[in-house]
């Protein structure tokens, strides 16, 4: 549970440090960028082939190093001395939290052998993560009062130390007991795969699609088909490519990486809402989405009794109908929402995403042999992170577009200020404090009537997805009890 919750905290946390980090360091755009995006791409990149080397060595052992050295990394991140120093440490904590996810989900496989006993765990591992995203705007906003912008990377220690003494007393070592050589051309093959394609999403989402853009990720997909090819030749694969000719296997892996699109997609417009739009402040914001979250804790645990009797490809369909109405009630207005409907909205979606997932990742790691259980791992973590990435790349350009091509700016305004307010929400805001009040107030109103012209059109393809996600459940978990 503490990496579960800590790597989840992360995730939320950096962005309310991101103002003093750029007061601080004086970082240009592109490194301010870098600094946000090295973490996931990295992340995303080496969770395969960490997932394949918990296998081998030991997934104990793995989370025993990998706690260790993002232990390390965050006191180091936390005093680096310049943006540099800091992009440094944030791709050194991708590296090391990419042992970290893998080895829980896999380490829950081989100590719960019983299924209902392992349902149950995986959905006490699943509160990890909503747990986090609550935490994550309420401590970052309590740190960032009182203390410098280092203190959300600090928060890693008191977290990691009581693992790195209890791990090794009340966790019991697993690894494959035929593990075969490690296979570095498969590893490197995973990352040039991975990382170029996660990269591509993102500078699509930055500059539009160009040839520049695709370029990484052909490069990654080229790179995936020989990845592919070399698993199913070798007589010990790094990732057993068999596994994905299990319908509950790869239907639940697509459940994961369709709804966590959508829920991240959300989040992605309704925080920019609750505080561009409707003006609360962060700590404001996020407690507005904490009953949603909390309902996605209960949601994980209260399916754990009925998925025992109701088959997969029921329970999760009928799951995610009740997110299917949490994005509708967003769209139907809009994006002309009030902060206690979002908050509503949010408990639906909570609800069917938090029950779907665990019944997901339960199917995913039952359906994978036990000495696979890393790789098996790995591969829902990625779907988590891809999923990440697509949600913040592919509904948040939409929005982006659609903010562009809605918002009217008033007279008078510098070119490096038409530049910056047409083309986010939060550009607008920023030249808006510097200008004359009427003018200001003009901006303002034109700039958050674009946003949530692009809100209601986000919501709705937040619907398909969700709706895509039900579909897949219902097609391929319908073999799985």
């Amino acid at each position: 549970m503490l990496p579960v919750l800590l790597v989840s905290i992360d995730n939320t946390v950096l962005n309310f440090a991101l103002p003093a980090i750029s007061t601080a360091t004086l970082p240009t755009g592109v490194q301010l960028l870098w600094m946000v995006d090295i973490y996931p791409l990295v992340l995303a990149g080496l969770l395969v082939a960490m997932g394949s080397l918990g296998d081998r060595i030991g997934r104990r052992r793995l989370l025993l190093i990998g706690s260790a050295g993002f232990g390390v990394v965050s006191v180091f991140a936390a005093f680096a001395p310049s943006i540099e120093g800091l992009i440094i440490a944030r791709a050194a904590l991708g590296f090391f939290g990419a042992m970290l996810m893998p080895s829980t989900l896999s380490l829950l496989r081989s100590t719960f052998v019983d299924r209902d006993q392992r349902r149950l765990a995986i959905a006490i591992w699943a509160t990890g993560f909503a747990a986090g995203s609550a935490l994550g705007p309420v401590i970052g906003g309590i740190l960032l009062e009182h203390f410098a912008w280092g203190s959300v990377f600090l928060i890693a220690v008191p977290v990691l130390l009581p693992l790195f003494v209890l791990a090794p007393i009340l966790v019991t070592e697993s690894r494959d007991p035929h593990p075969g050589r490690i296979d570095f051309l498969s590893i490197t093959l995973s990352l040039g795969t991975m990382l170029p394609i996660v990269y591509g999403i993102k500078t699509i989402a930055e500059h539009g699609a160009t040839w520049f853009t695709f370029a990484p990720i052909a490069l990654g997909l080229l790179l995936g088909v020989w990845f592919v090819r070399r698993q199913l030749r070798l007589p010990n694969p790094m990732l057993d490519m068999g596994l994905f000719r299990r319908g509950a296997f790869s239907g639940a892996v697509g459940v994961n990486l369709l709804s966590v699109t959508a829920l991240v997609g959300c989040l992605f417009f309704i925080s920019q809402h609750l505080q561009l739009v409707l003006g609360l402040s962060p700590l404001s914001a996020g407690l507005v989405l904490v009953p949603g979250l909390a309902a996605m804790i209960v949601a994980g645990l209260l399916i754990v009794p009925i998925a025992r009797r109701v088959r997969p490809s029921r329970v999760v369909p009928v799951a995610l109908l009740v997110s299917v109405a949490g994005f509708a009630s967003i769209a139907l207005r809009g994006g002309q929402i009030d902060a206690f409907s979002i908050g509503v909205a949010f408990v639906l979606l909570g609800i069917g995403i938090g029950a779907a997932e665990t019944v997901s990742n339960e199917l995913i790691v039952a359906t994978a042999p036990a000495d696979k259980a890393g790789a098996a791992s790995a591969v829902s973590e990625t779907a988590y992170e891809l999923g990440a990435v697509l949600g913040t790349a592919v509904l948040g350009t939409i929005l982006t577009v659609s903010y562009r091509a809605a918002v009217l700016l008033p007279e008078g305004l510098s070119a490096a200020e038409r530049v910056a307010a047409g083309e986010t929400l939060g550009g607008a805001v920023a030249v808006a404090g510097q200008l004359p009040a009427g003018v200001a107030q003009q901006l303002l109103n034109s700039a958050r009537h674009a946003f949530d012209s692009g809100v209601g059109l986000t919501a709705w393809i937040g619907v398909a997805l969700v709706l895509g996600a039900a579909g897949v459940a219902l097609v391929a978990l319908r073999r799985a009890r």
